[in-house]
């Protein structure tokens, strides 16, 4: 039997109005995430580490992207979100953590040993999860994990896919920071699947049986309740 998406994460959300969103990293996932939001009408400030990579994506996005630096994403956007390589989170916080104070973050980081050094395997061997670690760089800002358990090349390929939407969980403790992102990744192609509270991010974390599984999202709010029976 076919489960209604209602039953799964509530009614459907609205498309949300036009927004400013600022993209702090134009990696696989900013690059796709940013063209789906430019599609569907708002409107882009790019910005990465080397400016060549974001003035590439404008060209290619048009004029609703503008290039800035990651200080003028985080100060102009009205969310933003956040999709650099964990280990530089760090070194970016101090450049970007004032004009995040207030703002609705998107994290989409994910703790890689292999590429982001031993402050990786700190955070994944620790209780934390990667949600609520990003938070503590970030004091102020409204963090919703999202954008991060789905690999690159399905946010380009299946975006708007008929049937069952690819599922994308979101963690917050800011409610109404949940809801707008859940209109954010409905525009962008996908189903939002709200988990619960920045803690429970752990839960669709690098190394989780639902990370990288491409489920959609009534699949995916189905397995995550049965993990969470499990659990108790």
């Amino acid at each position: 039997m076919t489960v209604g998406r209602e039953k799964i994460y509530g009614p459907e959300v609205a498309k949300s109005s036009r927004m400013k969103i600022g993209i702090i990293g134009c990696g696989n996932i900013g690059s796709a995430i940013s063209r789906h939001w430019v599609e569907a009408g708002h409107d882009v400030i790019l910005s990465a580490k080397h400016r060549e990579s974001a003035e590439r994506l404008a060209a290619k996005l048009g004029p609703h992207a503008q290039v800035g630096t990651p200080e003028e994403a985080a100060r102009d956007g009205e969310v933003v979100l956040l999709t650099i390589p964990f280990g530089e989170v760090p070194r970016l916080a101090p450049e970007i953590k004032e004009a995040l104070k207030g703002k609705i973050v998107m994290d989409t980081t994910n703790p890689y040993p292999g590429r982001d050094g031993e402050i990786a395997n700190t955070v994944i061997h620790s209780a934390m999860g990667t949600g609520p670690w990003t938070r503590s760089k970030l004091p102020g800002a409204r963090i919703v994990r999202a954008f991060n358990s789905v690999h690159a090349e399905t946010f380009v390929s299946q975006a708007h896919r008929s049937g069952d939407l690819v599922g994308v969980p979101l963690a917050s403790d800011d409610q109404e920071a949940l809801q707008v992102v859940s209109k954010l990744v409905q525009d962008a192609g996908f189903g939002p699947v709200i988990v619960g509270g920045l803690a429970e991010s752990k839960r669709f974390d690098v190394g989780s049986p639902t990370y990288g599984s491409g489920a959609s999202d009534i699949e995916l709010k189905e397995r995550l309740k049965i993990e969470s029976k499990k659990a108790a």
